[in-house]
């Protein structure tokens, strides 16, 4: 959340960027290209690169909430207010609604 220009207020805004899709498609066209002695590596990195594209955005987001949880060392209950209370001290640019929005997708893919 931190480190993007020009926002230095609180934003409803979150932003998930993805790459996988981008890393399995440079993988497969390298394993095209492979010599046999490459190829069981660049299969295993493609399986993981696709498995990684696979997990939906509200699980990823859920999972940067664990992170900040764990950061501030909040440890109680990710459905209480005490838990956006948590989020918003990790991330102060949060807003109350984008943090009750994040909260939710926790919720939603716990761990």
């Amino acid at each position: 959340m931190s480190g993007f220009p020009g926002w230095d207020k609180k934003t409803d805004a979150v932003l998930v960027v993805r790459e996988a899709d981008t890393i399995a498609d440079a993988l497969r066209d390298a394993l095209a290209e492979a010599a046999p002695d490459e190829r069981p590596g660049l299969e295993r990195a493609l399986a993981l690169a696709e498995a990684a594209a696979a997990v939906p955005d509200a699980a990823r987001r859920a999972e940067w909430v664990r992170a900040r949880f764990a950061a501030v060392g909040f440890t109680g209950d990710v459905a209480s207010i005490a838990a956006v209370k948590a989020l918003r001290q990790a991330e102060p640019k949060l807003s109350l609604l984008a943090a009750a929005q994040l909260q939710k997708d926790a919720v939603a893919h716990p761990a």
